[in-house]
C-alpha cells in the first residue's frame, strides 16, 4: 500500500532576536515529530529546509514543500509563532493542514496554536488540529490518520475516470457531470463506447485466453454449464472481454472505471460480471495486482466511492444492491445483479482460498447475452458500508456520504436462493432499525470494506467538502 507523504513546517517567532533564542525549541519539537513518524513507518514526510520566522519564509518554505509533492503538511507550534504565518504558509503551501502542538509548560505551543486556528478560521481555511505528547500513541495515531486522509484528498486530483457506456436502466443515482467532478474533486471524466470492448476481445491473444479459461477451471469451487446461454466458448467471450477492459484502464490511463453493461452487453454479447470480480480483485489468472475500481451500471458516484475506500485501505471493495430485509435473521441482504471482489468469499491473500468459495451460475434470462454470475458468500467481519449520495435542495446539489458502521455475517447457503441464487450475497447487522436505512437511503447501491473506518472516512469528508451523514 502506498505510503502518505507529509509536509513538516515548524514555525516560530516574527522578531529576529526573539526566533534566534527559540529556533532550537521549535527544531526539538519538530524532531520529535520526525523520529516519531520514523520509527512508525506508516507515513513518509519531508521537513522543511528551515523554520518559517517571517511572512517571506511562510510564503517559501510552504511552497517549498508543495513542489515536493506532500500530501498535506503539519504545522508545528512548539512557541508562540506569529499566527499571520500560518495564514500565509496555508494561502501558498498544500493543504490539508495539521496544527500540532505538543502539551508543556515552559512554553506556548497551545496558544500558538489556537491563534493561527483562529487566524485561519478567519480565511476560511479548514484545518485540523492535534495538542499533547507526540510520543503517546493517541496523538500518533491522529496524524497518521490525518495522514491517510490527506493522502486520499491530495492523490484524487488529477485521477482519469473512465465511464464506459452511459446511463444504465434509467438510473438518476448513477450519472455525474463531468464538470462538477473536475471542480470538486480534480477528477477527469473520459467517456468511451463500450463497443470498444468488443473490438478489443477480437485482438486478445488465443494463448491468454486458454490460459485464463484452465486457471478458472482449476481453481474455482464449481462452474455451471448449462449448455446454452453459459458454456465453456461463452466463458472464454467474458475472458476476452476481461482483457480487453483491462486494455482499455491502461491505455487510457485510467484510474479507475464504471461498465453500463445493460442491456446492450447483458442482452447481445455476454454479462460483465467476470471483469467485475477480477478487476477490484487483487489477482487474476496473470498474478497479484493493484485491484482497479470497476462499478457495475456505469454507477459512477459508486465507483468514487469505491475510489475512496480503496485508497484509504489498499483493499478490494464491495459493490452491492440493496435487496433485501431478512426479518428472521435480522440482516440486511445485499445481492449484486453484477459481481463482487471474489476476495471476500473467504478474505484470504491465498486466492485459491478465496476462489475455491465461488460458483460460476448461469446468467439469468433476463440477460440473453449469457455468461455468468459471479456467486459467493461475503465472509463475516467487522466492516464499515459508504456510499457518495446528492441531493438538491434550494437549488442547490450537494454531495453527502452515508457511513454505516456494521458486521457481515453467515447464513446458510440456500437462504441466498431466497432472493437470486445466482448473485454474490452480503448479509450485514444494522446498528439501526432497518426501517430508517429504507426511508433514507440515497441509492439502491452501496459499497464496504472490512474495518472501522467511519472517522476516516468523515476526515475525508470534512477534506473534500462533502456532509456526513450518520443514521440512528
Amino acid at each position: 500500500m502506498k505510503k502518505p507523504l507529509l509536509g513538516i513546517l515548524g514555525l516560530s517567532d516574527g522578531d529576529a532576536a526573539a526566533h534566534k533564542m527559540l529556533a532550537p525549541i521549535v527544531q526539538k519539537q519538530i524532531d520529535v515529530v520526525v523520529d516519531v513518524l520514523k520509527k512508525d513507518g506508516r507515513v513518509d514526510f519531508i521537513v522543511a529546509s528551515d523554520i518559517v520566522h517571517s511572512d517571506k519564509t511562510a510564503k517559501s518554505l510552504a511552497e517549498e514543500l508543495k513542489n515536493q509533492g506532500v500530501d498535506g503538511t503539519i504545522f508545528v507550534n512548539a512557541v508562540f509563532a506569529f499566527p499571520v504565518f500560518s495564514v500565509i504558509a496555508a494561502k501558498y503551501g498544500k493543504g490539508p493542514y495539521l496544527l500540532a502542538a505538543p502539551i508543556y509548560p515552559d512554553w506556548p505551543g497551545m496558544v500558538s496554536m489556537l491563534a493561527a486556528g483562529g487566524g485561519l478560521d478567519h480565511e476560511g481555511i479548514d484545518h485540523f488540529r492535534v495538542a499533547g505528547d507526540f510520543h503517546a500513541p493517541e496523538v500518533l495515531e491522529k496524524i497518521v490518520t490525518f495522514a491517510k486522509c490527506a493522502m486520499v484528498v491530495s492523490r484524487l486530483h488529477g485521477q482519469k475516470y473512465g465511464l464506459i457506456g452511459g446511463r444504465s436502466l434509467g438510473m438518476y443515482s448513477t450519472t455525474v457531470s463531468m464538470q462538477d467532478w473536475m471542480e470538486r474533486f480534480g477528477i477527469d471524466v473520459e467517456h468511451i463506447d463500450q463497443l470498444e470492448i468488443v473490438r478489443r476481445a477480437e485482438d486478445v491473444p488465443e494463448e491468454q485466453v486458454e490460459k485464463a479459461f484452465k486457471w478458472l477451471t482449476d481453481n474455482v469451487g464449481c462452474i455451471e454449464y448449462n449448455g446454452g446461454s453459459f458454456t465453456p466458448e461463452k466463458l472464454k467471450t467474458q475472458i476476452r472481454h476481461y482483457e480487453a477492459t483491462k486494455s482499455i484502464v491502461r491505455d487510457n490511463e485510467l484510474d479507475f472505471i464504471g461498465v453500463k453493461c445493460h442491456y446492450e452487453m447483458s442482452a447481445h454479447y455476454c454479462t460483465q460480471c467476470l471483469s467485475a470480480a477480477f478487476l477490484n480483485d487483487p489477482y487474476d489468472w496473470d498474478g497479484p495486482h493493484d485491484p482497479i475500481v470497476c462499478a457495475c451500471e456505469a454507477d459512477s458516484d459508486a465507483a468514487l466511492t469505491m475510489q475512496i475506500l480503496k485508497m484509504l485501505t489498499g483493499d478490494p471493495v464491495i459493490f452491492m444492491d440493496v435487496r433485501h430485509w431478512d426479518q428472521e435473521n435480522g440482516v440486511m441482504e445485499f445481492c449484486n445483479c453484477g459481481s463482487q471482489s471474489t476476495y471476500y468469499a473467504d478474505a484470504n491473500e491465498d486466492f485459491k482460498e478465496n476462489l475455491k468459495k465461488v460458483t460460476l451460475y448461469p446468467a439469468l434470462d433476463l440477460y440473453p447475452g449469457g455468461g455468468c454470475h459471479v456467486n459467493l458468500q461475503t465472509k463475516p467481519g467487522k466492516a464499515t458500508i459508504a456510499r457518495l449520495c446528492r441531493r438538491k435542495k434550494d437549488g442547490e446539489t450537494r454531495y453527502y456520504m452515508t457511513i454505516i458502521p456494521t458486521e457481515f455475517v453467515a447464513l446458510p447457503k440456500e437462504r441466498e436462493a431466497l432472493t437470486t441464487k445466482e448473485w454474490p450475497h452480503v448479509f450485514a447487522k444494522l446498528p439501526f432499525d432497518h426501517q430508517v436505512f429504507l426511508n433514507r437511503f440515497g441509492a439502491n447501491h452501496c459499497h464496504a470494506v472490512y474495518g472501522d473506518h467511519v472517522e476516516e472516512l468523515k476526515m475525508i469528508c470534512r477534506m473534500l467538502g462533502v456532509d456526513v451523514e450518520m443514521y440512528e
